[in-house]
């Protein structure tokens, strides 16, 4: 039962539709001016509010208005028999719910109720029920023989339920979704196993980080200024919730992912990207700009260099910068000086405020309270991007009708399954893959490559392993075994193979 104000100078005449929504249950209180409507809601707590738009004295707009300065949340529709387009924007703009042209049946009005009362219940109960039928199809198709596209297909259906489900309250059907998720990764962990060496190798080779500049961004450089902005850890389901900001300054022009190179970290996969070649090519033709994971300093200090080598092989003579964005600071400085990368015919940007965001979760308890799931990250993620440098460098982007490419280096995915490896002091840190020499681990919960040249990824000596952990596994030594599984599980970490971490979005944009 819904308690509601109805404020129309002719309310008598509309006593059939009070008697027949007060038949359903409703508690309706009438008035017959905007002053009354406004007393009414400052001394009584309604649902809603309908509001006729032509009332002497005070006018609906005028009425709305007020009301709107103490009750911000009250859902308000406003009724009127103008079907002038100002009125329309102008009631828009005070923040109606809804909008009913005269004369109105009780039915339209029975529906306005609804929509705005129950409207987030109905939309829950009807997301579950299509979820329930789309759970059968996605467990078939897991049983199938899929292909590269058709998990990409499969991928994109997971990220669509679990952005729907997260509007809705239904407990039950989210954690049937996290499972479901989980069998998903499980199944992909073990395609990615059995093919990875041949893509590689140049086998059925989808597309993949060394792959993509040359096929995706460079046939982009024409006459104006294109723009790459790598955001650094971007997750498909994160480009999802960034995409209806960015779709009011621009057409989305492609929309599609590719797989990432293992291991899914920056200092393979963004060099790769970079440099248009595997791990093990850049270390024999750019060995001044290679460090392996036992050297010290930055891993990924020469991406303007790869850039510019790779654009030196593919003949493209153009004008291009590149920078990368670290801290607040760097990125209003990018944004001061903006009409300088106007200048150039293609323009680099790497922001990184993604992975900082992912790494300041583990280490912060506060982050970790403000993103304690995915849907929380994902929240986070939109407010941080909405009050940022790099959306402000995208408006001036758009300002400026230059296009841009949106992609990223790597994915990420919540950890939470243990698992034990033991290596040497020289074994690097990172908690979703490891390379080393005598490394013991658990075989089922990894990918080995035990000829890390098959890969395509630089062999440190004549024993040297690297291991992938599959699904949300992460490596934890059997020393300190209970402290680091306490600190890290359910945390954010890449490296490994996983859905999210591997299948990565690009994206093609044109100004409006």
């Amino acid at each position: 039962m819904a308690k509601i104000l109805w404020a129309d100078d002719e309310i008598d005449l509309l006593k059939p539709h009070i008697l027949f929504l007060e038949s359903k249950g409703h508690d309706l209180t009438t008035v017959n001016s905007g002053n009354d409507a406004v007393d009414k809601t400052n001394v009584n707590n309604f649902d809603i509010v309908f509001l006729d738009e032509n009332m002497p004295g005070l006018t609906g707009l005028e009425t709305l208005e007020k009301i709107k300065a103490k009750h911000p949340s009250i859902p308000i529709v406003m009724i009127t028999k103008s079907e002038e387009e100002s009125i329309m924007e102008e009631a828009i703009g005070g923040r109606i719910s809804d909008y009913l042209i005269k004369p109105v049946n009780p039915n339209q009005i029975l529906l306005a109720i609804k929509k705005n009362l129950e409207g987030k219940r109905l939309v829950s109960e009807k997301t579950s029920s299509n979820y329930q039928q789309e759970f059968r199809q996605i467990s078939m198709d897991l049983q199938e023989r899929l292909d590269e596209e058709e998990w990409v297909e499969l991928y994109k259906k997971i990220v669509y339920w679990d952005l729907e489900l997260a509007k809705s309250n239904d407990e039950s059907m989210k954690e049937i979704l996290i499972m479901q998720k989980k069998e998903a990764n499980d199944q992909f962990s073990k395609f990615v196993e059995k093919n990875y060496l041949n893509w590689a190798n140049g086998i059925d080779t989808p597309l993949m980080s060394h792959q993509l500049l040359q096929k995706e961004v460079f046939p982009d450089i024409k006459d104006k200024t294109t723009f790459l902005v790598v955001i650094d850890n971007l997750r498909y389901d994160q480009w999802q919730v960034l995409r209806p900001l960015l779709r009011e300054y621009f057409t989305i022009d492609a929309e599609k992912l590719y797989y990432g190179i293992l291991p899914t970290a920056t200092q393979y996969a963004r060099n790769a990207l970079f440099a248009g070649l595997m791990p093990s090519d850049i270390a024999k033709k750019f060995p001044q700009y290679w460090k392996n994971d036992e050297d010290e300093g930055g891993k990924n200090l020469f991406e303007k260099e790869l850039l510019g080598e790779n654009l030196k092989r593919n003949h493209i003579n153009k004008k291009y910068s590149y920078n990368k964005i670290t801290n607040l600071d760097a990125g209003k400085r990018l944004v001061d000086n903006f009409s300088n990368l106007l200048q150039n015919d293609f323009n680099a940007i790497v922001y990184n405020f993604v992975d900082m965001l992912s790494h300041a979760r583990t280490d912060m308890e506060v982050i970790r309270e403000l993103a304690d799931d995915e849907a929380a990250y994902r929240s986070l993620t939109l407010s941080w991007f909405e009050h940022s440098a790099l959306f402000d460098i995208f408006k001036l982007i758009a300002q400026n009708n230059c296009d841009v490419i949106i992609t990223t280096d790597h994915g990420t995915i919540k950890v939470d399954e243990p698992s034990k490896v033991v290596g040497d002091r020289n074994t690097n840190t990172n908690l979703r893959y490891k390379q080393g020499k005598n490394l013991t681990y658990e075989k089922k919960d990894v990918f080995e490559v035990k000829k890390p040249e098959e890969a395509f990824l630089p062999k440190q000596n004549v024993s040297s392993t690297f291991i992938f952990a599959k699904d949300s596994k992460f490596f934890v030594y059997p020393n300190n075994y209970n402290h680091f599984l306490k600190y890290y599980k359910d945390t954010f970490q890449h490296g490994g193979i996983s859905l999210e971490e591997v299948l990565i979005p690009i994206i093609h944009l044109k100004s409006k």
